[in-house]
């Protein structure tokens, strides 16, 4: 990671809540018609592991890399392999910039959620590519953020999702990472990218709990909220504000949120 770059959601519980409900099949479908047993597999940035120990089962007995920078969550979704007795993965600690194979090692590499909280998305695109054999896949999804849908449209959760552009900003992100992905890919050097696009949707009394009440925790206690603090973006007052749009929202029956994501196979 560049040294101006900073991860904005940080690893608190209410952030793992979320990110350890990620599967392949919510949020890697796109991917999935393009493997089969024994295919090589590295997954950059992560996480807690939950997507990356799915994908191992499906490529058996293919190997299996998760990386990603932080130490506590590589070890986190080591003991998650460990425990699903999952033996064809393994996690390591590295740097989407600098990753620790040679040329032409997997047949996949595969980020989900990444290429939005780097300072340079297409330099990292490059070392994927670099690590894919001749004839693989670089795999890419990324949310975006400028295209977030919800109702009611609550005070609230519209000055969320300025903040939340000004707080990933700061990082050295790009919060509407998912309309660039096909850009970026190509200004790496791939010569065919083949782009799709998905949607989370939360609107069930359960999904909406689940959702609202994991954001409501993250805008107060996450690495999110303190980035607010810190760069003078919000005050606890309004940060507070926020919190209360947010468990408004999960008690309204009519609550919908959708959350776009864009998609990219690369090739060549």
């Amino acid at each position: 990671m560049a040294a101006h770059e900073q991860y904005t959601h940080g690893h608190h519980e209410s952030v793992l809540r979320s990110h350890t409900w990620r599967t392949a099949e919510n949020s890697a479908a796109y991917l999935l018609p393009h493997l089969s047993a024994g295919m090589s597999l590295l997954d950059v940035g992560a996480g807690p592991g939950t997507i990356t120990v799915d994908l191992a089962r499906r490529l058996a007995p293919g190997r299996v890399v998760g990386l990603d920078a932080a130490e506590e969550i590589v070890d986190q979704a080591n003991a998650l392999a460990r425990d699903q007795g999952v033996d064809t993965v393994e996690f390591v600690t590295g740097d989407a910039y600098h990753l620790p194979f040679d040329d032409d090692t997997f047949d996949v590499v595969h980020a989900h959620q990444v290429l939005q909280h780097l300072a340079d998305p297409v330099d990292a695109l490059r070392e994927f590519r670099r690590v894919v054999k001749p004839g693989g896949i670089v795999a890419a999804r990324d949310v975006d953020y400028g295209a977030t849908v919800f109702s009611p449209e609550l005070p609230g959760l519209v000055a969320w999702l300025d903040l939340y552009h000004e707080v990933a900003r700061s990082n050295a992100g790009d919060p509407d990472a998912g309309r660039s992905l096909k850009a970026w890919a190509l200004a790496a050097g791939f010569d065919d990218v083949q782009t799709t696009a998905s949607t989370w949707c939360f609107a069930s009394d359960a999904e909406r709990d689940w959702w609202g009440t994991s954001w409501a925790d993250r805008v107060i206690e996450s690495a999110f909220g303190a980035r607010a603090l810190e760069i003078g973006a919000a005050t606890r007052f309004e940060l507070e504000a926020i919190r209360s749009a947010w468990l408004e929202w999960v008690d309204a029956p009519s609550g919908v949120f959708a959350f776009p994501h864009f998609e990219i196979i690369a090739r060549g």
